[in-house]
């Protein structure tokens, strides 16, 4: 009986950290689904909106979300820090809820903008909160599984808003099923978020706070033992230096190693391999289920092969798949053997660059400054995002595909380099014991 009780206990608590780790990686769901089902509603939109031949205005649609996503992440780690993690969590829902409502009801683009900048600051929250949040509440020996989860979260958003699209955009060479995708099929592509939007922000009220954030706020309020507020210019002390400097240059590179243009740019993507409009929708549902297949194998691997050994297989597979890519693209070839490397593509990353960037992050710095770092590093990593999202149209139209990845594949083989000197494995040790070690090792750069 007393085994029965114990087995149940822990049973118990394990189905509870599981439960407030998944509503915690929803932030992740949203924030995959909100970022991606505009390139399915973009045919569309424009047109409602007469911007389609108007590159500006097509420009300005695609990147409101990011500069929100950049101020979202800049004031979530000093938010977060003030406040916890829980209403910032419980924040982003309420943003992500108004924004999928708002932008489907909108006939003014300004306003659409204006609704889109308002699920970015949702997604820059959440892209910084989520992950933290499960490093803080689970154990050393499936943290990084249980933060993979976030990143599994935010591949079955892609996924979810990539056959949202697809259902939802009726065949294009029927004039009237066209006229429905003009008038509503694009407002029901954003309506459709609202679903898991208001289920994360019912939820979001039974999850507690984070153990880290009230271990911190117990400290401070003894007055003999207070410590300052962590402030962005104490990460750059050589204590943190060199670790903040490894977060940085994980975050940027998870955006510069180019894998989510196929997301943003699919269409010029998959016409430039010799597909139309409607051929296009269903390639994008393929690379969707591609990446929710192989980050159920990062989930798996993550502990069992390491951060550090993922990492170094993703800069390196990713430099062959795009050199490979880029040079069928210069000989003209066409067809399914292009998007057999797209998807190559996009499953090397979802099993190493797409989760372990945001596992690595969420470990590697001190609880003192996590806060502060974490969203310093998600701010760096929009950026990263906005500057690859900007430059891909203009390096395509300059250089043509073939040298766009040409320079992607440069860009994944000069990272392997960096991250084969500098990356440590984190795997099986305590964020306690990771603080002692890299703090240790930052100090004597």
């Amino acid at each position: 009986m007393q085994g029965n009780l114990l087995y149940l206990q822990s049973f118990m608590k394990k189905s509870f950290l599981y439960f407030i780790c998944s509503v915690s990686a929803m932030g992740g769901l949203l924030f995959g689904y909100d970022w991606v089902v505009i390139g399915g509603a973009k045919p569309f939109y424009e047109e409602f909106f007469t911007i389609a031949n108007d590159p500006v205005m097509q420009g300005v649609a695609m990147s409101t979300a990011l500069v929100g996503c950049l101020i979202g992440a800049m004031v979530a780690g000093a938010l977060a820090d003030r406040y916890g993690r829980k209403p910032l969590l419980i924040t982003a829902a309420v943003l992500f809820t108004v924004s999928a409502i708002m932008t489907g009801c909108v006939n003014d683009f300004t306003l659409f903008n204006i609704a889109r900048f308002i699920g970015g600051i949702g997604i820059g929250v959440a892209s910084a909160l989520s992950p933290m949040y499960i490093a803080e509440v689970s154990p050393a020996n499936i943290r990084g599984r249980l933060v993979s989860l976030n990143q599994m979260t935010i591949v079955l958003g892609i996924l979810a808003a990539q056959i949202v699209n697809m259902l939802l955009a009726r065949e294009t060479s029927d004039p009237a099923n066209m006229a429905w995708n003009l008038a509503w099929g694009w407002r029901w592509m954003f309506w459709a978020e609202t679903v898991p939007a208001a289920a994360f922000l019912v939820m979001a009220f039974f999850i507690p706070e984070s153990p880290v954030y009230l271990q911190l706020k117990a400290v401070a309020a003894e007055p003999q033992r207070s410590p300052q507020k962590a402030g962005l210019s104490e990460l750059f002390q050589s204590k943190y230096g060199r670790v903040f400097l490894l977060g940085l240059i994980i975050a940027v590179f998870q955006q510069w190693c180019g894998t989510n243009v196929i997301f943003n740019y699919a269409e010029e993507i998959f016409v430039g391999a010799g597909y139309n409009v409607d051929g296009m929708f269903i390639n994008i549902v393929i690379t969707g289920i591609a990446n929710v297949l192989f980050t159920f194998v990062a989930l798996y691997t993550v502990e069992r092969w390491g951060r550090r050994t993922l990492m170094l297989i993703g800069a390196s597979g990713l430099g062959l798949i795009y050199l490979t890519l880029g040079t069928c693209y210069h000989f003209g070839v066409t067809g399914v053997f292009m998007v057999a490397l797209v998807v190559a593509a996009i499953s090397c990353y979802a099993m190493t660059l797409g989760p372990i960037t945001w596992v690595l992050l969420s470990e590697i710095f001190p609880d003192r400054v996590r806060g502060i770092a974490m969203a310093t590093c998600t701010f760096a990593l929009w950026v990263g995002c906005c500057t690859l999202t900007f430059t891909f149209p203009s390096m395509n139209a300059a250089l043509g595909s073939s040298g766009t990845f040409w320079i992607y594949s440069g860009i994944c083989l000069c990272a392997f380099v960096y991250l084969f000197h500098a990356c440590p494995e984190t795997k099986g040790k305590s964020l306690a014991e990771l603080e002692q070690e890299l703090t240790a090792s930052g100090s004597r750069s």
